[in-house]
């Protein structure tokens, strides 16, 4: 993973990609009005961040890109702020102050809406298996700036931790946070989701594991919850109960902890 910056970048863009490559084991190579071809060609590596004033890019030159954007999250964050409901944190039965573990975070729509809901006492933290989305939420999520301010402060305060969520799962003490959530690649994709598209290229598409499962009902105090295409064969193979949503493409199975055991 190569870690540039854009043609014009100040001085503290420039520290901050040399900083998130020693952070994350990138190559940082400075712009000096190379073009993204040209820089992938000479160091023989097809992705590329590229840091921004306002967060970062994913690139892989001559195909996708993807940059940071809270996009549909901030809507929902904004609901959230109004007092309204949302079918995700009710699924989880969430209430301030949960903790959360997003164990496939992805661009972090669905961490960024724990985060507004868990509030200043939560703690939220969002895992991604793949390097270079890991390190464009780590960006986006550190320096994307809203126009609402407690949009904002949610977005700092997402710790980030790059690896695999049962890797991450396994070291966890049992009943250490409060929800466990998973938002995997759909099994059935969802193909008039063009936002989806380009990041599927990046992300992840291994199905999840039964074991995953198994971890992460012993991690949790109150629920487990996974995303799915509504009627996906997913939930009963892996033990979630569905949620009904009769106008909605997107379903939520749950699994709730027995605090007694």
């Amino acid at each position: 993973m190569i870690i540039t910056t854009g043609d014009k970048a100040g001085e503290a863009v420039i520290r901050r990609a040399a900083a998130l490559a020693s952070r994350t084991g990138g190559q940082y190579v400075p712009r000096r009005h190379t073009s993204l071809a040209k820089m992938s060609k000479l160091h023989g590596d097809e992705e590329i961040i590229v840091v921004l004033d306002g967060g970062a890019r994913l690139v892989r030159p001559g195909g996708d890109t993807v940059e940071f954007h809270p996009s549909m999250g901030f809507i929902r964050a904004k609901r959230i702020l109004k007092g309204e409901s949302d079918p995700m944190l009710d699924a989880a039965l969430m209430s301030p102050g949960d903790s959360v573990l997003d164990c496939t975070a992805g661009l972090g729509t669905d961490t960024l809406v724990f985060a507004v809901k868990g509030g200043r006492d939560s703690a939220i933290t969002a895992v991604e298996s793949s390097a270079s989305l890991s390190a464009l939420l780590s960006e986006g999520m550190a320096y994307y700036t809203s126009n609402v301010e407690e949009i904002n402060d949610a977005m700092r305060r997402v710790r980030i931790e790059s690896g695999h969520h049962l890797d991450v799962l396994r070291r966890m003490p049992d009943r250490s946070v409060d929800i466990v959530y998973f938002d995997p690649m759909f099994r059935e994709p969802l193909m008039d989701s063009s936002a989806i598209r380009p990041l599927r290229r990046f992300a992840n598409s291994d199905p999840l594991s039964p074991e995953s499962i198994k971890e992460a009902v012993r991690v949790a105090r109150k629920t487990v919850v996974l995303k799915e295409k509504r009627g996906s064969g997913e939930f009963a193979r892996l033990g979630f109960s569905e949620q009904e949503r009769s106008h909605s493409k997107i379903s939520y199975g749950v699994i709730t902890v027995d605090r007694e055991k």
